[in-house]
């Protein structure tokens, strides 16, 4: 899950419809292409971005349940290019994270994708059982730091459902690694099941996340009109 943790945004009077709001109380620090952590905390709080994580995780679960009877290789294939993106994601979304502490936390779990995903593709031919204890673990650790997140982060817009976001993904993490898989089919089934669920979630996350930005530039603009011209 590639989740925004931060406040509600709060866009100056000037800054265009379309921009990505700056979070709460913070200030402008110069053009966004004079620092590339700037760059990417800005790209992390657009909705968008929290969007095209939820496409990268639907898109892989479509295509594991749509062809459940390929092999274990493929299987092992698309959840490692699964891995990659998302460690993507995580890895932009970590730099929107004010706090220090958290953003050290969101990029050790981006690190932590980005290697279990080159494990998967660098052995494809591993046995099921590690191929669900890589996913499940996985699931499990994110799920419990995004509730942590949801918990700890003050002002945080839409609240329940990045709360939700993270059980569904502790729950997708237990069931993976509690559930006997005896056949490539039967993990096929599950972990497509899971990541089409996923993604569904990350989308509502990602639409929660826009109408925020909707509400804080309708507000911006009051405030603006009733100042110096």
């Amino acid at each position: 899950m590639s989740v925004s943790p931060g406040p509600a945004p709060n866009p100056r009077p000037d800054e265009p419809s379309g921009a990505p709001g700056r979070p709460a109380g913070g200030a402008a620090a110069g053009p966004v292409g004079a620092d590339p952590a700037e760059a990417l905390a800005v790209l992390g709080r657009s909705w968008t971005w929290i969007l095209g994580s939820a496409v990268a995780t639907l898109v892989p679960g479509i295509l594991i349940l749509v062809w459940p009877d390929e092999t274990l290789h493929v299987l092992a294939v698309l959840i490692g290019l699964y891995l990659l993106v998302t460690g993507a994601f995580r890895f932009v979304a970590a730099f929107a994270r004010d706090d220090h502490g958290e953003r050290l936390t969101g990029l050790l779990l981006a690190v932590l994708y980005v290697v279990a995903g080159v494990l998967c593709l660098r052995n494809p031919l591993q046995t099921i059982a590690t191929l669900s204890l890589i996913v499940g673990v996985l699931w499990l650790v994110s799920g419990i730091l995004t509730l942590y997140t949801a918990l700890a982060t003050k002002d945080l817009p839409h609240r329940g459902v990045v709360l939700g976001a993270a059980v569904f993904a502790v729950v997708a993490g237990i069931v993976v690694l509690a559930l006997p898989t005896e056949s490539a089919r039967a993990l096929t089934r599950l972990l497509g099941l899971w990541l089409v669920l996923l993604g569904l979630v990350e989308a509502a996350v990602a639409l929660a996340w826009r109408a925020a930005l909707r509400r804080a530039r309708q507000a911006a603009g009051p405030r603006a009109a009733d100042g110096p011209v």
